[in-house]
């Protein structure tokens, strides 16, 4: 009689403590970044220049732009767990430095716009690191429930980030702000040690090198020779953008994530402001609406991390964002708060399902390999590139008003749907069991 092996259940990833152990420094490093971005707008705010002020809130978006895709290659060299924790690293001394400036010193424009340049070269570095993490330590059965258990992070961060850096420069200007950062950055460091690293497939290779060999190789993995010749960044670049293309998923997952986010990031942040000045809402009614975006985005990211697989997955994520953008059309014709909140809640809902489905496709198809370039991509469209559309945003709707530019807004955002079910992959794409 044979005896058939029998799997171990996979560990659910709310119950898994190598994953527990990323979320909480996650965590911490988002919680970190909302409480640095606050004291440096106060800190900006002091130096008395109202320019002076654009300059250092805009300066950070500059080397995030440039140096994105540089990051994600820099990932697949070294291994995404390095290049996190040596950010994060970066990000605490850099932080910690400033907040020790200024107890001798008042803020000038040129030192903050320093350092803000120096923080947004390190998350360009950060972004696709940290998006590379989660196959490496989770089977992907669990990375679905992952971006669940991330989008919550998320969500909490902002919660408790912007209250925690408003009482900090209350009580101690910016100077305790930034020391909070900074010590949440650095809290984030032992978390990062002692994660347990998932080694590539066997003979994972790529222009002849294994992607982070210097930190997951394997006993079993032969060593390069010494006649083979490492690609230089530029070749694993040039390799990483032609995989993405060539990929019969990524392609089209980066063309729905690429419309999506530049249909919906303008109105959100932006547009909302102006569409509450131009209503009589005042900040308190955009605060609610805000608010409610946000209440149906955890609830989009709760889901996810409750069920863990949603069904055709791919065809759920595509008819999610057609959804999401009829409600981003509806924001700008509804009179009241709110209603007007109500609505923004169930956008959130749909979008953020869309993305943390559109998040999980991409973790689970892409070769471990590429993930951190495959990611520096993805990344690139939301904190790189989208926010320099705001300037022909807020053109935009001064000359024609918020209706029109949040219908225009919703056309773009659900072209990114419509896209991505012409694609017969991508509509039959489904996470792991």
């Amino acid at each position: 009689m044979t005896v058939t092996a029998v799997e171990a259940p996979e560990r659910p990833a709310h119950r898994d403590p190598n994953v527990l152990r990323w979320l909480g420094a996650y965590t911490a490093s988002m919680v970190g970044d909302s409480i640095y971005f606050m004291a440096l707008a106060w800190a900006a705010a002091r130096t008395g220049s109202a320019s002076g002020t654009g300059l250092v809130l805009a300066a950070g978006s500059i080397p995030r732009a440039l140096l994105m895709l540089g990051g994600g290659v820099l990932a697949d060299r070294l291994g995404p767990r390095r290049v996190v924790i040596g950010s994060d690293a970066a990000r605490a001394v850099l932080v910690l430095g400033l907040a020790a400036i200024l107890v001798l010193t008042a803020p000038t424009v040129g030192v903050l716009v320093a350092v803000a340049l120096l923080f947004g070269a390190v998350d360009a570095v950060f972004l696709p690191a940290v998006g590379a993490l989660p196959p490496r330590i989770s089977p992907p059965g669990q990375l679905a429930r992952i971006q669940g258990l991330r989008g919550l992070a998320a969500r909490g961060a902002s919660i408790v980030g912007a209250p925690l850096g408003g009482v900090a420069v209350a009580t101690g200007g910016p100077v305790l702000a930034f020391a909070t950062a900074g010590a949440l950055f650095a809290l984030s460091l032992p978390l990062l040690l002692g994660l347990r690293i998932r080694p590539l497939p066997e003979a994972v290779k790529h222009s002849g090198t294994v992607a982070g060999d210097h930190e997951e190789r394997t006993a079993t993995e032969k060593k390069p020779t010494v006649t083979e010749e490492k690609p230089t960044a530029r070749q694993d670049l040039v390799d990483g953008l032609r995989y993405i293309r060539r990929h019969p998923l990524l392609g089209p997952l980066m063309i729905v994530i690429g419309l999506s986010e530049l249909g919906f990031v303008g109105p959100l942040n932006l547009g909302l402001i102006l569409l509450s000045e131009q209503r009589g809402w005042g900040a308190a009614g955009m605060g609610w609406i805000v608010a409610g975006f946000a209440a149906g985005a955890a609830g989009a990211a709760l889901l996810i991390a409750v069920r863990g697989r949603v069904p055709r997955a791919g065809l759920v994520m595509c008819l999610t964002v057609l959804v999401g953008a009829t409600g981003i059309a509806a924001v700008a014709q509804i009179p009241s708060v709110p209603l007007a909140a109500a609505t923004a809640a169930l956008v959130g809902l749909f979008i953020g399902l869309a993305g943390a489905l559109c998040g999980a496709l991409v973790q689970t198809v892409a070769d471990p390999a590429y993930l951190g370039r495959v990611t520096s991509v993805s990344t690139l469209f939301t904190y790189a590139l989208i926010p320099l559309s705001y300037p022909a945003t807020g053109a935009a709707i001064a000359l024609w008003g918020t209706g029109p530019v949040y219908a225009v807004s919703a056309a773009v955002c659900a072209a990114g749907g419509a896209v991505g079910l012409t694609f017969t992959a991508l509509r039959r794409a489904e996470l792991p069991r």
